[in-house]
């Protein structure tokens, strides 16, 4: 008796499509964790995702396209007709809708743009005209906001009003303007209930502190660290609210921040890369890197090749190079690592160079002097010979010197120039303690090329 293997949740997906019946295909999808939810319409090629998605309501279609990467999604909006995926923009949260629109092409997105509503499509375009690190580029537009002349009664029946929709909303908190629409005050929703129905809002707010719409996503960081507040308003330089950024928008701004800069570190620039991407697109993106690495490389190299003679003369200088190379980077990746946090906490500035460098050469001496003699006592006890440990300790004691210094600098001097220093610090790092520590060990190594030789 045979038994079929199970059918995977992609190929579930596109059969319910491709089925009369669309309440099946909904009821499937919502079964399904987010995870691998995103996961079977990413395995589908752009056809049946245009099928899946078409077949869905869309408010279904856009929880699920505001769950995938935005690059990924962006590419299946694209795909879609104008109509359709103009349906299904509009069903977003304002800042969803901004993160999508600014990933799309230009004529895409104005395809888009026309066949939506055009106060939705006016205020998709505002938002979306924010970088995504800034507070005007995080925040919502679905809140609670009331003239200052508005009474408890009428705000409390508003807000009842939009019961079934409550869940879009910011909800713990009101937020009071002028007829101009100056933001001029907060209060929390809960306690509206305790004021009498007639008495204006202005009589019961208090003033609310806010962000500015080009305030950075650190500034944000900071602002929710020392306060207790879920969200803070945002307004222009005019004082008019614009709308709301809320913690939980922070975190995950915070975090994507964290999984890029990762990315960057390794090698993958341009973008977020996951393997569903065209495979020429994702070899671009790390041949960018590869490609000067290999450069990169060939400096260090040369090094070698200058020095093949008294490489050749005493072998053992082979097994130690390497050794010296990577113990001096991981060394210099530390300093790079500390510079890179104090950066993004904002309690160092590119222009202290000079203090960074001071207080990285003080570790460097210790650690590298330590280091040194435990390589170098190696060495001596390997080949009996003590002049070959002097060699390798001291070119990893100057190395580690070098290496620290270069990471806790390099990254400051970089982001002093406008250039990310979470791309180009590795790669700079690598180069040089490759080239001094070999230069450094075959030098000393000719220098006592008669001591070494038997």
């Amino acid at each position: 008796m045979s038994i079929e293997p199970e059918m995977k949740s992609w190929e579930r997906l596109l059969e319910l499509a491709e089925a009369s019946d669309s309440g099946d295909l909904e009821s499937y999808l919502s079964s399904l964790d987010p995870n691998e939810a995103v996961r079977a319409i990413l395995r589908l090629d752009p056809e049946h995702q245009e099928k899946v998605l078409t077949r869905l309501t869309p408010a279904n279609a856009a929880d699920l396209i505001e769950d995938i990467p935005d690059e990924q999604a962006a590419d299946i909006m694209e795909y879609l007709k104008p109509k359709d995926a103009a349906e299904i923009v509009t069903e977003m949260q304002s800042d969803e809708q901004a993160d999508l629109i600014a990933d799309l092409d230009d004529e895409d997105a104005e395809a888009i743009l026309e066949k939506m509503a055009p106060d939705e499509a006016d205020e998709a375009r505002q938002l979306a005209s924010y970088a995504d690190d800034v507070a005007g580029g995080l925040m919502v537009t679905e809140y609670f906001r009331f003239e200052e002349s508005v009474t408890v009664g009428d705000a409390v029946d508003e807000i009842q009003s939009l019961a079934d929709n409550i869940d879009e909303y910011v909800s713990r908190y009101a937020y009071v303007v002028s007829n101009w629409g100056r933001l001029v005050g907060v209060i929390e929703v809960s306690e509206l209930v305790n004021f009498s129905r007639d008495i204006p809002l202005a009589n019961v707010m208090v003033p609310s502190l806010f962000a500015q719409a080009k305030a950075p996503l650190d500034d944000l960081k900071n602002f929710f660290e020392n306060r207790s507040f879920s969200a803070v308003p945002v307004v222009d330089r005019h004082g008019r609210l614009l709308g709301i950024v809320r913690r939980s928008a922070v975190q995950n701004a915070l975090a994507k921040r964290a999984e890029q800069e990762m990315l960057r570190m390794h090698g993958i620039v341009g973008g977020d890369e996951i393997r569903t991407l065209p495979m020429f697109t994702r070899s671009r993106r790390r041949l960018s890197w590869l490609s000067v690495n290999i450069v990169l490389n060939i400096a260090a190299a040369s090094v070698i090749a200058l020095h093949i003679e008294t490489l050749g003369a005493v072998i053992a200088l082979a097994v130690f190079l390497p050794i010296i190379s990577d113990m001096s980077g991981c060394s210099g990746n530390q300093a790079v690592a500390v510079s890179m946090r104090e950066l993004s906490l904002g309690i160092v500035k590119p222009s202290e160079i000079f203090r960074v460098w001071l207080k990285e050469i003080s570790v460097g001496a210790v650690n590298g002097v330590v280091l040194g003699i435990l390589l170098g006592v190696v060495a001596w006890a390997w080949k009996g010979n003590p002049y070959l440990g002097l060699v390798v300790g001291s070119a990893l004691a100057l190395n580690t010197l070098i290496a620290v210094s270069i990471g806790g600098v390099v990254p400051l001097m970089l982001k002093r120039f406008g250039v990310d220093p979470a791309v180009a610090s590795g790669p700079i790092l690598t180069t040089v303690t490759d080239i001094c520590g070999f230069f450094l060990v075959l030098t000393f190594a000719a220098t006592l090329l008669t001591k070494l030789v038997p």
